[in-house]
């Protein structure tokens, strides 16, 4: 099965992330949504899942979290 935006629809894509997430109500302090909230973008059709996790990645190995900064947030999201 294909995951790119050309061989799936709407629909799949997100029944794609819902399944890849699993459930998000348990999740740490409200960060869980903005999990969720990242991948908009691939339901969309506007990015593929590979653009939104490199990005994602990448802002680890810049630095750019809050938690390289000093914040005591209990979620790194």
């Amino acid at each position: 099965m294909s995951y790119l935006i050309k061989d799936t629809t709407e629909e799949e894509r997100r029944k794609i992330v819902e399944e890849s997430l699993g459930n998000l109500e348990g999740a740490c302090d409200g960060c869980a949504a903005r999990v969720a909230e990242m991948y908009d973008a691939y339901i969309r059709g506007e990015k593929e899942l590979r653009e939104i996790n490199m990005a994602f990645s990448a802002r680890y190995v810049k630095g750019d979290m809050d938690r390289d900064q000093g914040s005591t947030r209990s979620c790194v999201m």
